[in-house]
């Protein structure tokens, strides 16, 4: 099967890559530009360059069977500031990477949306696949927007449509920049002895998952004749008081932490049902919060004995 992954250079995409070339896959992936935490790999066929170029796309989508869209090019943050860039560089590049994937008779995509945003305020928690979606912000609306249109296209071309959603992944080779990421960033701050930035008074609660827990599901998405929308994540809350707590023990550092005034975008408690992969995919989270955070404080540990 020959596969391509769209932002297979970034934090989700090379671990995607790393399980798909040990299952066997040929893989083709489309970035920007190489990995930032480690050198291009053996056996992939890189091209470089931005997928809303369509002279790019078309030159990568040659002899494809499957794509795999990890692309956003905006976070929940940088969405808000500019809702028309959020459309311009997200939305409208995925239509046309839709449009191609028809004309060149491609007939898989998987596509990676968002499990944090595009239910808002959740009438039930943990929360289905069938449930409502009512976002709250930019990034929701487009990645909600995105998911009709790779659903129109499935059902009016007969494309195989698979829709990933995620709660808030954590692990090697994630950035840690303070733009997105809670477990990355806190730990980095812990590192260097600086202070936690918490919206609220901590009590807002989230579902984490372990990388290479994501990996795998999306993995065998990309593999199995199964469609649909699955939502990617542990099944369990943490707040964030929780998070700290956590990370705390096994950093042996004590946080300080400064409280903010609350956000109006943010969902006080979002939390994923995951039974619909367990049942479909036989996928089910295998890494605790807390052996993942061993893992990511190990990595981000060596990675600054190289500095």
């Amino acid at each position: 099967m020959n596969i391509l992954v769209l932002g297979g250079c970034g934090f989700i995409g090379s671990h995607l890559v790393d399980r798909l070339l040990a299952a066997g896959q040929s893989l083709r992936v489309l970035d920007r530009g190489p990995e930032r935490f480690r050198p291009p790999l053996a056996g992939i066929d890189y091209v470089f360059g931005d997928f809303g170029d369509n002279s790019v796309l078309i030159e990568a989508l040659a002899d494809i069977d499957v794509v795999l869209h990890l692309v956003s090019a905006t976070l929940p943050g940088t969405a808000a500031l500019d809702p028309e860039g959020d459309v311009a560089r997200n939305l409208m590049p995925t239509i046309g990477l839709l449009e191609t994937m028809r004309k060149l008779r491609i007939p898989k995509l998987v596509y990676l949306s968002s499990g944090g945003t595009v239910y808002g305020i959740p009438e039930t928690v943990p929360t289905p696949e069938d449930h409502s979606l009512r976002p709250m912000n930019s990034y929701g609306i487009v990645k909600v927007a995105i998911e009709n249109y790779i659903r129109m296209y499935g059902a009016n071309e007969g494309m195989a449509t698979t829709i990933i959603r995620p709660s808030n992944a954590f692990g090697p080779r994630q950035g840690h920049m303070g733009i997105q990421g809670v477990v990355a960033t806190f730990l980095q701050r812990l590192r260097l002895g600086e202070p936690l930035q918490v919206w609220g008074d901590g009590t807002v609660v989230r579902d984490y998952i372990y990388i290479a827990d994501l990996a795998d599901l999306v993995a065998r998405a990309v593999l199995s004749p199964q469609t649909g929308v699955y939502n990617a994540g542990s099944g369990i809350g943490l707040s964030i008081k929780e998070v700290i707590s956590t990370l705390e023990g096994i950093t042996g550092r004590t946080a300080q932490v400064d409280y903010r005034a609350v956000r109006a975008v943010d969902v006080p408690r979002s939390v994923l049902d995951i039974s619909r992969a367990l049942k479909d995919l036989g996928w089910e989270p295998r890494t605790p919060f807390a052996e993942g955070v061993k893992l990511h404080w190990g990595w981000i540990s060596t990675m600054a004995s190289r500095e």
